[in-house]
């Protein structure tokens, strides 16, 4: 009479995983490929994951009803960009302002203009920054893009209308210069060759690209101070487009005609500037995070076939090994079935152990790297559940499907030729 099947499972996994631990030095080297392959699908997949999460948080910080426009492609990129885009003719403020008068989707429209120095150290007694980057905005830009205070105040119109020489400081350009001191309103800093009053201190954004957002390294200053800064600077100006509430798409189709008309453009011409929106910001991230995922998935397939070319091997050598133990095992009842099943299990459970080395050996790389680049990025890795999924199906398959050959050939073997081997 023969054993229920649950026990015939049981006595499976046993054996294979007794046979497993007899020779761990051979199993081990065997999932090596299994654990690189699942290893670089859970690092890339945690770390990208980690960097959507805070694409997504600042560009819902900004506002999720804006549109930005610039004359160059906005947004995360793969690859260089088109040289031909810096043929174009930036925006001005002026566009912008026809942009709110003439779209009655539009809400408001604030500008900023990108300064480059090449000093951008920032300077207060014997503390100084190095790493501000200086933009001169609107007065309404605080308002446009979601920005908040954590001391004094913004910018204001009569700031920009008398040039005055005022700042607004991010959050890491006031530590580092500050520290824990009071605020006081009148603090005098040296910025661009030049005596400042910094007038106000923003609140620490949540998200960026890179873990850390841009507005906490910035230098805000009146619009038209920074042109008296900076004259020969190229002040490419970004003008950020708030649509009404519910009305994003018909405020980016009224924002591209207006501009469109602006700059001369027939309707047959392709349009010479870029407009953007929070969607179409994680879209192109998204098609960024793909390609490098297509990559990652094919490194990771050499690695898995290396490895599964390798379990096939070493389980011909265990049928070779234990000819006299399969010849055993069909004399006394073991039917072609149970045989399979030993060999197919211990396969699987081979590759599904070194799929959960490459997982926890993932995660581990993962908040490694994350730790290493600290001080250029605030990342923190993101190990969701499809990537697990994905890792344990794709090593079990792979035990599975090249544990067959080496699972008939053991089931196929006579037992008396199987009893007669030494």
């Amino acid at each position: 009479m023969r054993a229920p099947r649950s026990g015939l499972a049981l006595d499976t996994l046993r054996m294979a995983f007794d046979n497993l631990r007899a020779h761990r030095t051979r199993s081990g080297l065997t999932v090596f490929g299994v654990v690189i392959g699942v290893l670089v699908v859970v690092v890339v997949s945690s770390i990208l994951t980690g960097m959507r999460r805070n694409v997504i948080q600042a560009v819902e910080e900004y506002g999720t009803n804006n549109i930005f426009a610039f004359h160059l492609t906005t947004g995360p990129q793969l690859g260089p960009r088109d040289r031909a885009e810096f043929r174009r003719k930036p925006l001005r403020p002026e566009d912008g302002a026809a942009v709110r008068d003439l779209a009655s989707a539009v809400e408001d429209v604030g500008h900023s203009a990108f300064m480059w120095l090449e000093d951008r150290t920032i300077a207060y007694g014997r503390e100084k920054y190095r790493r501000a980057g200086l933009q001169a905005v609107s007065a309404n830009y605080a308002e446009v893009t979601n920005l908040s205070l954590r001391e004094g105040r913004f910018l204001t119109e009569t700031d920009d209308e008398h040039r005055r020489s005022v700042l607004v400081i991010g959050h890491n350009v006031a530590q580092a210069l500050f520290g824990s001191l009071a605020w006081s309103p009148n603090r005098e800093v040296s910025f661009a060759g030049r005596p400042f009053t910094v007038i106000g201190v923003l609140e620490k954004r949540k998200g960026g690209f890179m873990g850390e957002n841009e507005d906490d390294n910035v230098v805000f200053m009146p619009y038209r101070t920074g042109r008296i800064v900076a004259p020969r600077a190229s002040d490419w100006v970004l003008l950020v487009i708030r649509a009404r509430s519910g009305q994003l798409a018909a405020a980016l189709d009224q924002a591209e005609d207006v501009l469109r008309r602006r700059r001369g453009l027939r309707s047959n011409q392709p349009s010479n500037f870029d407009l953007s929106t929070a969607d179409r910001i994680i879209q192109q991230f998204d098609g960024i995070t793909a390609a490098i995922g297509l990559i990652a998935i094919a490194i990771s397939s050499v690695s898995l076939l290396v490895g599964g070319i390798g379990v096939m091997n070493i389980m011909l050598v265990s049928v070779t090994e234990r000819t006299r133990e399969i010849g055993i095992r069909k004399a006394i009842g073991a039917t072609t079935t149970d045989i399979m099943m030993q060999f197919m299990t211990e396969s699987v459970i081979m590759t599904l152990i070194g799929g959960v080395i490459g997982i926890l050996s993932g995660l581990g790389l993962s908040f490694g790297i994350a730790f290493a680049i600290r001080n250029i990025a605030s990342i923190i890795p993101v190990l969701s559940i499809q990537a697990i999924l994905i890792a344990v199906v794709f090593s079990s398959s792979v035990g599975l499907f090249f544990g067959i050959y080496p699972a008939r050939k053991a089931a196929g073997l006579d037992p008396i030729d199987a009893l007669r081997h030494e």
